[in-house]
């Protein structure tokens, strides 16, 4: 089973950081995981116009494979302006429906606001149901103050938040890969 992280932003740290920190964790739940984090500022992703697949450039199509290949996710995104970042809507519109049909996906946000966690919510969730996700019941939200100076999370209350999810990611995972498998 792999396990992708995908950091939805082309700027700063944070982000990467929450999306990384939960990739480990479930990886040492579960040490037959194979995990990945994507940071998108290491792809050239082109804006979604509505062609062909083929016909993006390669780093694009890399970044579609690499999503289709997974079993399961963590994505996150900073809230701009109480919306998900547009390199991460962008990632999503360039993905064949069937993406994450029947996987499951957690999420993860990172924001200036306490009242930002809404948009996994309002916002995120509702994508993964059009894309027929298994949506992770839980999510973590980090606020700005909730690092330290070097981009560290150190807010105790959103490290187990990150346990938490990571559990669930695993153990919905399995019991899928399980169901299917006919065990």
């Amino acid at each position: 089973m792999k396990l992708l992280g995908i950091s939805g932003t082309l700027m700063g740290t944070k982000t990467l950081t929450l999306v990384s920190g939960v990739v480990d964790r479930a990886a040492r739940l579960n040490p037959a995981l194979q995990t990945e984090v994507m940071d998108l500022r290491n792809y050239a992703l082109e804006l979604c116009d509505g062609r062909d697949r083929a016909h993006y450039n390669e780093s694009t199509q890399q970044a579609i494979e690499k999503i289709i290949a997974a079993d399961c996710y963590v994505i996150g995104t900073p809230i701009f302006q109480a919306s998900l970042s547009g390199a991460l809507k962008n990632l999503f519109d360039l993905l064949p429906a069937t993406a994450f049909r029947g996987k499951v996906v957690g999420f993860v946000g990172t924001g200036g606001t306490y009242q930002h966690f809404l948009v996994i919510e309002n916002q995120l969730k509702p994508i993964a149901g059009y894309f027929k996700a298994y949506t992770a019941p839980d999510y973590v939200y980090a606020h700005r103050d909730h690092f330290n100076g070097q981009n560290e999370i150190s807010d105790l209350d959103v490290l187990k938040r990150m346990d938490s999810l990571a559990a669930q990611i695993v153990h919905m995972s399995g019991a899928l890969t399980s169901v299917s498998q006919g065990v």
